[in-house]
């Protein structure tokens, strides 16, 4: 009648792999990636035949790329850029890039002409808000915030 009986005899005794991580030679990992650059779009499905995620093969393939020779070989980025007429003369390099002293300049402005705001939306009531902008000139640090007029107290009440 009772059907768990619990027995100190151990009839069978199975190890399970917990899952460790697979060491993959450089050989192993070519043949991978090149299967994968068998035919377009194959990443996923080379990924799930060899039981690897789709990330880990897309860094593969990065790293099996060949490095780029020559003009290719630069870098891509941002340079300043300063657009002249014609006529001009090129500018400085003071021109280009000035360079601030930290805590020497604050640029200040309002952007724009103002941005439609809704006071009510039942309404449709609407006021344009003043976008004040504060630039630091060594760090490019910017605060921004909007008021209703473009006056010293809309910015700065307690001044």
């Amino acid at each position: 009648m009772d059907s768990h009986k619990h027995s100190t005899e151990v009839e069978r005794l199975e190890i399970i792999e917990t899952g460790r991580r697979r060491r993959w030679s450089d050989d192993e990992k070519l043949r991978i990636v090149m299967e994968s650059l068998q035919t377009p779009r194959a990443i996923s499905s080379t990924a799930r035949r060899h039981g690897i995620s789709r990330s880990l093969l897309v860094t593969w393939r990065r790293s099996f790329r060949p490095e780029p020779t020559g003009p290719e070989a630069q870098q891509a980025g941002f340079v300043p850029v300063m657009v002249v007429a014609a006529a001009e003369t090129a500018p400085t390099d003071e021109q280009v890039a000035p360079s601030h002293a930290a805590g020497d300049k604050l640029f200040v402005d309002f952007a724009g002409d103002g941005v439609p705001v809704v006071i009510d939306r039942l309404t449709g009531e609407r006021r344009t808000a003043q976008i004040f902008v504060a630039v630091l000139g060594a760090s490019s640090f910017t605060y921004a915030q909007a008021t209703w007029t473009q006056g010293l107290s809309g910015w700065a009440p307690d001044w």
